[in-house]
């Protein structure tokens, strides 16, 4: 692919989301702008003019281009991605483009990877219900106790972290200074092994379930991963196992997840990420027995666009050196 100079080249930054954090900050274009003056940065806080800046633009920076829109880009070449999943980019007419995709991935695993240590420990030392007796003023240490799922360790536990990539390496490690034992399950059955006691092939997810006391669900969205936790899978995991999804919310089967809770099938459950987001007011989840969510925090910090402004700078010093870029997604697989 022929790659532009800077003074040929215009990238366009267009993201909107209704949170706010989700949108760049002015810093990321004026950044740009101060490493390559010669480069016209364009920062569109919405998606109203996008229109009239995609047809003369190299490089585009968003989460979100349509197929209708990508017809409008006749000098695209390359497309960032702000958000790690990229299941929304992965339609025919990309896939078939030649357009190179990269995405932010890694700079998202330490925030996650806190989060879901601090779910563990919410769901092991049962912090929702003691915040619930809080607000009541009650002292509810008998109750607690008395719960099904009691109180108990997070040492000495087998914890499964379903996609063991980045997120789930950060999150291995952290879980070593608990003494908990790591399992990862990946789609080939390889990866680091520093923290992990075992590596195992996604083929075998359905043997391992039954020893992890603990399942994290860390895998990117692609249609086969569509329910890869689904009412089987739940049927297999210990009555005393608890799930947490921080990864996208098609890949746990809700209703099956609710059922087996109110069954008292599963220990207990943590959701950072809904099949809906937001998930409605009038949601049966909400309710769900011994389930903890959190609306889709589990990524957000407030270093969030420092990082991504260091990674798209560190990838445009690679694009205009005529270096091999990182983080590029396999459009074959979808992440």
């Amino acid at each position: 692919m022929q790659r532009s100079k800077p003074e040929n080249t215009k990238l366009t930054i267009c993201v909107w989301h209704p949170f706010t954090q989700w949108r760049p900050t002015p810093a990321m274009p004026e950044t740009l702008r101060q490493c390559w003056p010669t480069m016209k940065v364009v920062h569109l806080p919405e998606y109203k003019h996008l229109a009239e800046e995609l047809p003369d633009t190299d490089i585009f920076v968003g989460y979100s281009l349509r197929p209708e829109q990508l017809v409008d880009a006749r000098k695209l070449k390359w497309i960032h991605s702000t958000a790690a999943g990229v299941a929304q980019l992965m339609y025919p007419e990309l896939r078939d483009s030649g357009i190179m995709v990269t995405n932010p991935s890694g700079i998202f695993s330490v925030p996650m990877a806190e989060h879901t240590m601090g779910l563990l420990l919410a769901l092991v030392r049962n912090f929702p219900d003691s915040v619930r007796h809080q607000e009541r003023a009650h002292w509810g240490q008998q109750e607690i106790w008395d719960q099904p799922q009691g109180l108990t360790e997070l040492n000495g536990q087998v914890l499964l972290i379903v996609g063991y990539g980045s997120i789930g390496r950060e999150l291995a490690r952290r879980a070593t200074a608990f003494d908990m034992r790591l399992w990862g399950v990946t789609r080939s059955g390889q990866a680091d092994t520093t923290y992990a006691e075992k590596i195992v092939p996604v083929s075998e997810l359905q043997q391992v379930l039954s020893f992890a006391d603990f399942v994290v669900i860390a895998v990117p969205e692609t249609p086969e991963t569509r329910h890869l936790i689904g009412a089987a899978e739940l049927a297999r995991m210990k009555a005393s196992a608890r799930v947490v999804n921080v990864s996208r919310g098609s890949l746990l089967d809700e209703m099956a997840l609710a059922r087996a809770l109110k069954e008292q099938k599963l220990g207990g459950a943590a959701l950072d990420v809904t099949a809906i987001e937001p998930l409605a007011a009038d949601s049966p989840l909400w309710k769900t027995p011994h389930l903890m969510i959190t609306p889709h925090t589990s990524a957000v910090s407030d270093r969030l666009w420092k990082r991504q402004t260091e990674i798209l700078a560190g990838l445009l010093e690679r694009w205009f050196g005529g270096c091999e870029l990182f983080n590029r997604v396999d459009l074959s697989r979808g992440y």
